[in-house]
């Protein structure tokens, strides 16, 4: 059996530690008393309407005279939604009410609101505009567009970001924006590019809400773009150019320009009391099951402290934004429950890897052999009961997540068969149950295995009773 380094323990312990550290606080730096955040903590977490209320908004055409269809207002639906979703808002209710053509959203907060204003929380969604696409760039004496309409932002599909050779002889790779157009703007998009690339002109996008218009993007046309597909290329410094560009396609597709009805305030459900008692609740459940463990497993509990600290860390930094590949999360009280419960999973993962350690230490087996031995045979529990939870935490998060979210598009067969149903709360129970989980195979199968054979290299450590066995 190759042994572990003595010195693998500390590195991962400190490794858990300062995880903890960051996730908890956070790193800031200053510029006189300007703070700037390096490394998101848990301050910067976004608490669901049921902790600390929110903003209530009702959406309607600025056109008051506009024939809107059921279609056209799902669309707007779909739109916000996929804004609120893009900004870590997970915690919300959208409705589409075609009797007023409006569409009424509810959602909570942000972490960093003082004064809750709701005209300024609602200017967090974006421009409230409609995305349309010109023949040229040439503008009025009001800054407005001139030339014809190619497309609206109800003929767009999809628009994403990425890295592409823009030549076959090309040596490097290069930003651009991919479109894919519905069948309704495939013809007419075929045809106004076959006009512009004879005359070297553009077809440039804006963003019009009826009092004023800003243009995203002038791309010249070089080719007759046939097929629903084109290429946005040669305006972009960097990938994030083009992801800015992208975004503002997707989120600014909207098929007609809409503005705020009208606006207000929600009160919290349960109010920050009952985040405070939960949080209590949390700590000292932790600390009764840190002493449980030491008391009870001795070596392994020590050890298994880490792993649990580390597995709660874990998922505070997948919801507060801490992981920048990954947007902050909507945290409701839910949503702690999950993390208590994921965390419920790591004391479990722990003792059933100390109980076979002990079992194999009073069989009469070493100490390098126990710790073997009784980690490989509590593996198979330890997975199962795992994956099976995993997998309840997919369905919720499918189920009442947002309808275009990966677990509703890996569960869309049987979803066919129920009404779309998004519940914040639900979602954010699943999500954290689900990153605790994920974390726990990190912390409670992985990390704390390899800093118990570690710490078990120690000559002082190296006695049965530490393991579970009986004092000598």
């Amino acid at each position: 059996m190759k042994r572990t380094p003595k010195a693998v323990f500390f590195i991962v312990a400190v490794l858990i530690l300062a995880l903890s550290y960051t996730a908890f606080f956070g790193v800031h730096t200053y510029y006189g008393d300007r703070p700037d955040t390096v490394i998101k903590g848990a301050s910067e977490i976004r608490f669901g309407v049921d902790i600390q209320g929110g903003v209530d908004a009702t959406f309607g055409p600025v056109d008051k005279d506009l024939s809107v269809s059921a279609e056209q207002l799902d669309r707007v639906k779909g739109v916000i939604e996929e804004r609120m979703v893009l900004k870590g808002i997970t915690d919300y209710e959208i409705y589409s009410d075609p009797t007023t053509d409006t569409v009424i959203v509810r959602y909570p907060w942000s972490a960093d609101e003082t004064s809750y204003d709701a005209d300024k929380a609602i200017s967090e969604l974006g421009q409230t505009a409609e995305l349309t696409f010109y023949y040229g760039d040439e503008t009025d004496d009001e800054g407005k567009p001139k030339g014809d309409v190619v497309l609206t932002g109800d003929d767009i599909e999809s628009a994403t970001a990425e890295m592409q050779a823009l030549s076959e002889t090309a040596t490097s790779l290069d930003p651009v924006v991919k479109l894919k157009l519905k069948p309704t703007g495939s013809a007419k998009f075929a045809e106004y590019t076959k006009k512009a690339a004879a005359a070297k002109e553009t077809i440039s996008i804006w963003l019009d809400n009826g009092q004023g218009a800003e243009m995203l993007s002038n791309p010249t046309v070089e080719q007759q773009i046939t097929g629903g597909e084109a290429v946005i290329s040669g305006s972009f410094e960097t990938l994030a150019d083009a992801e800015s560009l992208a975004n503002n396609i997707t989120s600014g597709a909207l098929p007609f320009a809409i503005e705020v009805k009208s606006s207000g305030s929600v009160s919290a459900t349960l109010g920050e009391k009952a985040l405070e008692a939960m949080v209590l609740a949390g700590v000292i459940g932790f600390a009764l099951i840190a002493v449980y463990m030491l008391l009870m497993y001795r070596l392994p509990g020590f050890v298994a402290i880490f792993a649990l600290l580390g597995q709660v860390a874990g998922s505070i930094a997948a919801t507060s934004g801490f992981f920048s590949f990954a947007d902050g999360f909507t945290l409701t009280l839910p949503g702690i429950a999950g993390i208590i419960m994921s965390m419920g999973m790591g004391v479990d993962a722990n003792v059933i890897t100390a109980e076979r350690i002990r079992e194999e230490v009073r069989s009469g087996k070493t100490i390098d052999g126990s710790i073997e031995m009784g980690s490989h045979a509590s593996i198979s529990a330890i997975v199962d009961g795992n994956v099976t939870t995993a997998i309840v935490a997919v369905v919720l998060m499918g189920v009442f997540g947002p309808t275009d979210g990966i677990c509703a598009k890996l569960l869309w067969i049987f979803l066919n068969w129920f009404p779309a149903s998004t519940t914040g709360a639900v979602y954010s129970f699943g999500y954290t149950l689900f990153v605790g989980i994920i974390f726990n195979f990190i912390m409670s199968v992985f990390a704390s295995r390899l800093m118990l054979k570690s710490i078990a290299r120690f000559k002082f450590l190296r006695k049965p009773w530490l393991l579970g066995g009986e004092r000598a």
